[in-house]
């Protein structure tokens, strides 16, 4: 079960103007399930994205970095989810640029303005006739009334899931100049699990009027403050993306600069959506059974700290520790410790397990009690603080434990 997360409800989610979803089943993988997804853009938006740093980046990946190259605009999204159509070569490149043109000949559009994007199993062809065969539903769904209710959303969060246990979504209003603005996002995710740069999928809109050349910043900053602070398991997959769209109906005077008072305000209201889906992929983590913030201050660069908050938050001892409730606190000391911190002097190292004080000047502290650890490691949510003593940088990084239901979930994946 997910630590502590609830199905988002429709009543909770804001359709964004100039934004319409359809989801339909084409049978990629399974039978009677949501699998092909697209998001209608009306002429105008705005788009940025970023996408995995892995090599081995998926053919829709790199069709998504051509066509965005192109600079021909974005009109329409094409999601499908059991078939990753990644490490699939040459035939994959094709599958996927044969989705775009059939979805632009649908909506009359250039097969550069569509993006496609797909997850799933790797290395195996994509089902393209079952996938050309479901558009013509996913349109007709896209072409229902879309009232003020966010059960497209809804649809969409659950369309784009594999091994996740629940879909994600979350939306968020804002004031920008006077104006109201509205956020709403999904991501998927829960395994295979450390971004670089994305999310596993990740899509966010507003209705927010954003001058196009901000969006790959704004994406970048998103995902740099959220997507790029979670791991489950420290892969970096071959399909990240994540995907911001600005649809410029809410009326604002156009953000033509992030840092100005009104650049600002947007980027915080869509902070907390996308920190919300980050956060929501890690309580979602496959098997995962608590909840896990590491904080990591007084490094002399946010470099540093992260390159210690990571190598806590990948470690398979510190994580299975903390599925048993066992305070084998050694372990996160160890793990600081090969970080790659090179003159790290470990005599100044701190450490707090929630409210305890494990370790002071890289010793155990004289008042620590053993059973004072263990009630918080057996708490849903925990907050690991350590301290480098090194200078005032500060990094968080979120993570979640590793138990026996990971190891079988993902023995069992294509099964």
């Amino acid at each position: 079960m997910p630590v502590q997360l609830n199905t988002p409800s429709v009543a909770d989610l804001l359709p964004i103007a100039g934004v319409r979803i359809g989801v339909a089943e084409a049978g990629i993988r399974k039978a009677n399930r949501k699998d092909l997804t697209v998001f209608l853009l009306d002429e105008g938006c705005a788009v940025g994205a970023v996408f995995t740093q892995n090599r081995y980046a998926a053919a829709p990946v790199q069709v998504c970095r051509e066509h965005l190259a192109a600079g021909q605009g974005v009109r329409a999204l094409v999601i499908n989810t059991g078939n990753a159509n990644a490490g699939t070569g040459e035939p994959g490149l094709a599958n996927a640029r044969q989705t775009c043109t059939a979805l632009a000949l649908s909506l009359g559009v250039r097969h550069e303005q569509v993006l496609p994007f797909s997850t799933g199993v790797i290395m195996e062809p994509l089902p393209l006739d079952r996938l050309l065969a479901g558009l013509p539903a996913a349109l007709a769904n896209a072409a229902q009334p879309q009232t003020d209710s966010g059960a497209q959303w809804l649809q969409a969060a659950q369309g784009i899931m594999t091994t996740d246990t629940l879909p994600k979504a979350f939306s968020q209003r804002m004031e920008i100049d006077g104006h109201a603005v509205r956020a709403t996002g999904i991501a998927k995710g829960a395994g295979m699990i450390r971004p670089n740069m994305a999310t596993m999928l990740g899509f966010l809109a507003t209705d927010a009027v954003v001058a196009p050349t901000l969006m790959n910043e704004l994406a970048r900053r998103l995902a740099d403050a959220s997507f790029n602070r979670v791991t489950v398991d420290g892969d970096t997959s071959t399909n990240d993306c994540f995907v911001v769209v600005a649809s410029g109906q809410a009326g604002n005077p156009p953000i033509t600069d992030l840092d100005s008072p009104a650049g600002a305000a947007l980027f915080e209201g869509l902070k907390r959506v996308a920190r919300f889906l980050a956060h929501a992929i890690v309580r979602d983590g496959e098997g995962a059974t608590k909840f896990i913030t590491i904080q990591v201050e007084g490094g002399r660069t946010a470099a540093e700290c992260l390159l210690a908050a990571y190598a806590v938050a990948h470690s398979p001892l510190v994580k299975t520790a903390f599925f048993a409730s066992d305070p084998n606190l050694g372990r996160i000391l160890a793990a600081v410790g090969y970080a790659g911190i090179n003159d790290l002097d470990v005599s100044g190292i701190d450490l707090h397990l929630g409210d305890v004080h494990v370790v002071t000047q890289g010793g155990r502290h004289p008042a620590y009690r053993e059973e004072d650890g263990q009630r918080v490691m057996k708490q849903a949510e925990i907050v690991v603080r350590i301290g480098l003593g090194r200078g005032t940088a500060t990094e968080t990084v979120w993570t979640c434990d590793f138990s026996h239901d990971y190891v079988t979930i993902n023995a069992d994946y294509r099964s």
